[in-house]
């Protein structure tokens, strides 16, 4: 009893101790790290794989040649700061939209920045009712052609970047992978069960994009005017489409003729493009360039002379040499899939270094962003003439040569 006495009033005692001083502790919210267990995975996955060397790619040797190495080389026309269009399949919206912003600068002297995922959101809206109405025999999926904007703002209008980011608050970049995922295992469970009903599927497609993106504005304000986004492609943008052409280059379908262009991204199969002779082709950008446009550009973008950080795409002699990239070689390489539309960019200046023509590309992927300028590459004229698929340029640059040929 007297020890029971004696603890209580140890314990009390204590109690009365920590009372007079008493610390308060706070929760934190931590990233949960285990340092030492991440080493223990590392070294287990590398005794049981055994030791892989670096897996190197066979690429071009740069050394001692003469290359750009900075843009204020290049005489070049007024376009907006690069972005980067993250981890999606967007660059066609981002060059072409960063084409006509160039061209609005050039007719109207205004500077104005433009929703990229504003436009993408209605494409994918696009896709998945071309989708129902072929009950599934069209492709969806990343991608898409430059002309997709014309196409786009037209029926939905377009709106400032800043109305319509496109972009979860706080995420540091674009990403369309989860999106994109769900929205074809949907399409596929509909395409499972035969059901068709566009204005249902629709909707479910909106509320996954609504989800990933943002739900886009039906108004916007404009200098304190609220306006629609067809207003504000009328009235502020005010971009005739009929003033461009989209041009390709390829020996297997007729030259002076509109023709489809037989790539995936083509999914509605426009046939609108205009088929050239390529040094017509080549001529039209050239002259784009030298004189106060910019051109939209498609192509591939995975040859051993394209390299992040030299920043340049040329073609190897290994490959080929230049006196022998002709509309044959070129044809090969898209006929045996070694050239695909790949990529979307924007060509915004051009230089010549002793007798090479060089190109400013503006580029929206990611590799453009792992030199020293930023957003950029250069492009030799060999790279485009052999590997560079399609474009959109000003009717104005083409005009007397398609008037030649009664187009």
């Amino acid at each position: 009893m007297k020890l029971f006495v004696v603890l209580v009033t140890v314990l009390l005692g204590s109690a009365c101790i920590w009372a007079q001083g008493v610390r308060q502790d706070k929760g934190v919210f931590a990233p949960d790290k285990n340092e030492f267990y991440e080493r223990i995975k590392r070294e287990l996955d590398a005794y049981y794989k055994g030791s892989e060397e670096q897996k190197l790619e066979f690429k071009m040797d740069f050394e001692g040649l003469d290359l750009p190495s900075r843009i204020d080389q290049f005489e070049y026309q007024w376009h907006n700061t690069p972005l980067s269009q993250g981890r999606t399949g967007s660059c066609w919206s981002f060059s072409a939209t960063s084409f006509f912003e160039s061209e609005i600068y050039r007719l109207s002297g205004k500077k104005i920045k433009l929703s990229e995922m504003y436009t993408v959101y209605w494409e994918y809206v696009e896709k998945a009712r071309y989708f129902v109405r072929e009950r599934g025999t069209s492709l969806f999926q990343e991608g898409s052609m430059l002309n997709a904007i014309p196409r786009i703002w037209t029926k939905y209008g377009i709106v400032p970047s800043n109305a319509y980011p496109g972009l979860p608050g706080g995420q540091p970049f674009h990403d369309h992978e989860g999106m994109v995922a769900e929205m074809q295992n949907y399409l596929e469970s509909m395409q499972s069960v035969s059901f068709w009903n566009e204005d249902d599927i629709l909707s479910n497609i909106k509320s996954i994009l609504n989800y990933y993106m943002g739900e886009p504005p039906l108004k916007i304000v404009v200098d304190n005017v609220q306006m629609t986004p067809l207003e504000y492609l009328n009235d502020i943008v005010r971009i005739n489409f009929n003033d461009y052409v989209d041009i390709l280059s390829l020996k297997e379908q007729p030259y002076f003729q509109q023709v489809e262009y037989s790539v995936p991204d083509n999914w509605w199969h426009d046939s609108s493009y205009i088929n050239l002779p390529l040094d017509e082709f080549m001529a039209v950008i050239k002259s784009a360039a030298a004189g106060a446009y910019t051109v939209a550009i498609g192509g591939d973008v995975s040859e051993a002379g394209y390299d992040s950080q030299k920043e340049v795409a040329m073609i190897p002699s290994f490959d080929i040499p230049a006196p022998f990239i002709d509309e044959d070689s070129r044809q090969l390489r898209f006929s045996n899939g070694s050239t695909t539309d790949d990529h979307g960019i924007h060509v915004i200046g051009m230089m010549q270094i002793e007798d090479a023509t060089w190109y400013l590309i503006k580029d929206s992927g990611s590799g453009a962003q792992n030199g020293a300028n930023k957003g950029y590459r250069f492009y030799h004229s060999d790279y485009i003439k052999l590997k560079i698929l399609d474009i959109m340029v000003h009717r104005d640059v083409v005009k007397e040569l398609l008037a030649e040929h009664g187009m």
